[in-house]
């Protein structure tokens, strides 16, 4: 039988973090052996896992005794109607007993007109209020919705974490900043018609990037017939060091030092 890939619980310098890979995904769970291995063999050091919903907390905590990757703990707001009256409670118990990298993810989606925004809003709030109880940073959803996501970090006053495939303007990406979160940039980097999010990613301060894939999700625009996975961290980080005009070697160890802070492990 072939040894599990594990991943380092605090990753070398020049290896690369995934900031947001949900490895528990349906569409990877045919072979997560193999995309945990293709992970490794591509430098990727270690990555972050966020559960979805409170019936996938099981699933994510598996990955983690299995992989020892870090995970996340948090009710999305995509999956509004799966989340009960019970879960917040549900998720703060988990986090106390499981001691998880982050509460994630969470945040508002306002491009599913579906979802309700107040629910969406409420959820938020309380969520946020458990990483403050908690002492946690937030992984966030931000789809359509950063202003308001703003609005809720300042009221209840977190100032760690990461915006998840950031794609809002200059502006916004400042105020992330200035609240101390990092912003994910990964695969919707590959487009080429996709110039504000190049021009952000290459002149944004070093410091407040982290890469991400979202596997399996936010496929690369070379790989879309294909679920994205983590090894794709490789040429990431290489288009982000030519758009940058930087050698890769210390974009590598940036990004290493960006995740570590914003999951406050450094």
């Amino acid at each position: 039988m072939e040894a599990v890939t594990r991943f380092d619980p605090l990753p070398a310098e020049d290896c690369l973090i995934d900031s947001h890979c949900h490895l528990d995904a349906p569409e990877l769970a045919a072979d997560v052996d193999g995309v945990a291995a293709r992970a490794r063999a591509a430098g990727v050091g270690q990555l972050l896992v966020p559960a979805v919903t409170a019936g996938a907390f099981a699933d994510v905590l598996a990955m983690r005794e299995r992989y020892g990757c870090w995970i996340a703990l948090g009710l999305h707001p995509i999956y509004l109607d799966r989340h009960l009256d019970d879960h917040l409670g549900l998720l703060d118990a988990a986090l106390a007993a499981h001691a998880p990298a982050a509460v994630g993810e969470i945040g508002l989606d306002f491009y599913l007109p579906e979802l309700d925004p107040a629910r969406q809003e409420a959820l938020l709030a309380e969520q946020l209020k458990l990483a403050r109880k908690h002492g946690l940073p937030a992984v966030l959803h931000v789809r359509r919705s950063v202003d308001r996501v703003l609005k809720h970090l300042r009221e209840q006053k977190v100032e760690c974490g990461i915006a998840h495939a950031f794609n809002g303007s200059e502006q916004q990406a400042q105020a992330f900043i200035r609240q101390g979160f990092k912003l994910g940039f990964g695969g919707a980097m590959t487009y080429s018609g996709s110039r504000r999010i190049r021009a952000l990613a290459a002149s944004l301060p070093l410091s407040s990037l982290v890469l991400e894939t979202d596997a399996p999700d936010i496929r690369p625009e070379y790989a879309r017939d294909m679920p994205n996975e983590p090894f794709q961290l490789a040429r990431f980080v290489e288009l982000l060091a030519e758009l940058r005009g930087m050698e890769v070697a210390p974009l590598r160890r940036a990004l290493r030092d960006n995740t570590l802070a914003a999951l406050a492990l450094s």
